[in-house]
């Protein structure tokens, strides 16, 4: 795996000794490879993060996993076992995060993850969910749908465990909505060419197309959409909010359609939204630092990580000291009764059968309008 200067000196910025912080907090992030859209503001992000929670010094250890499943089991491993680390968070993409919970389980170390993975089985004792459930960000598009009279929905999505996940998502409340899917095609993350995969999507003459991808690899089959032609609508994932997939797309995305978390239009939230406060001044903040239109609702997802880890951290400290196997299960348990906790995304009410504790606070309908986006009102 190679990494860039940029990633090195990330992780040893954060990856001073454990012996200097009482709480070590172990992240692994995509900033090389095929989501490095994503892992770059998330990255960026760790500075930002809290440096002392409970009274308690909090130590980021910081790696890049290349978008790779099995760099970010290394990295984990490396966590776990060099690092004693008293959680771990990520990764950027569902596959990579999914590499993670096995050493989460076996170690005994609760971990947040900051794609929407879904995690089952003996994996969601301890793995908890910052973005929102790709149910329920797709129940957003296919009420739009319905308003819109789409009735034949094409789909193409990535190979992965992300494109399985936003399927049966699409099939399932598509049921209910009378709208059926006419195609599943599929291309992977590093793609350069998906031309054949789009000519049979638009041979299924759907009304609508969804594409199920993240970042700037989404805006690769749009735009061969309409190269080719297809002139109805258009919708995608939350996973592709982010400015790179704007720049890369361009034009062509003019009147798409997708699901957003409230920081992505934290300037155009009613004053009424639980999120408008903490998402302005997280935004800000970002902005500030790394420049104007660079605010990326995936940097926002590990800043709410931090929310979450500030509201859980003192209840486990009443019941065990950093660093045992018994604070790492207390910190389980406390994230597990986290409670109306304002993140940029949301509010978070997590439960033992809910890891991921969103509700419909945490999203909003936007239309991209010449790089920007624009929110559908109701």
């Amino acid at each position: 795996m190679k990494r860039t200067v940029a990633s090195l000196v990330c992780g040893l910025l954060f990856s001073s000794a454990p012996v200097m912080a009482d709480i070590n907090v172990g992240i692994t992030l995509s900033t090389t490879g095929p989501a490095a859209s994503l892992g770059i503001p998330e990255r960026n992000t760790v500075q930002m993060l809290p440096q002392e929670i409970g009274g308690e010094k909090i130590n980021y250890i910081v790696l890049d996993d290349a978008t790779d499943t099995t760099a970010a089991a290394r990295n984990s491993r490396k966590f776990v076992n060099e690092n004693k680390v008293d959680v771990i968070i990520g990764s950027t993409t569902v596959p990579t995060s999914a590499a993670v919970a096995p050493v989460a389980v076996e170690a005994k170390t609760p971990q947040i993850a900051l794609a929407p993975f879904a995690a089952k089985g003996d994996e969601f004792h301890w793995v908890f969910t910052v973005p929102q459930t790709n149910e329920l960000m797709a129940g957003a598009l296919i009420e739009h749908m319905k308003k819109k009279g789409v009735k034949k929905l094409g789909y193409i999505g990535y190979a992965d465990v992300w494109g399985d996940d936003w399927k049966k998502a699409l099939t399932d409340l598509g049921k209910d909505a009378d709208i059926t899917l006419t195609s599943d095609e599929r291309f992977s993350r590093a793609d350069a060419s998906v031309g054949g995969q789009v000519l049979k999507v638009i041979s299924s003459k759907p009304d609508a197309v969804l594409v199920g991808a993240t970042g700037t690899p989404a805006a690769l089959p749009h735009t061969e959409l309409r190269r080719m032609g297809f002139k109805g609508l258009i919708y995608h994932t939350h996973g592709a909010a982010n400015q790179a997939f704007l720049r890369i797309g361009d034009q062509a995305l003019n009147g798409a359609i997708l699901p957003i978390g409230p920081v992505v239009i934290w300037d155009k939230l009613p004053d009424s939204h639980p999120s408008k406060a903490i998402a302005t001044q997280y935004a800000q903040d970002y902005e500030k630092e790394f420049g104007e239109g660079t605010i990326s609702p995936f940097g926002a997802y590990l800043y709410d990580a931090g929310q979450i880890l500030t509201a859980a951290i003192p209840v486990a400290l009443e019941k065990a000291k950093p660093g045992t196997e018994e604070f790492r299960s207390a910190l389980r348990d406390a994230l597990e009764n986290v409670k109306e906790v304002v993140g940029t995304h949301g509010v978070f009410n997590l439960s033992p059968t809910d890891h991921f504790g969103h509700d419909e606070r945490a999203r909003s309908l936007v239309e991209i309008q010449d790089k920007n986006w624009v929110l559908i009102e109701d």
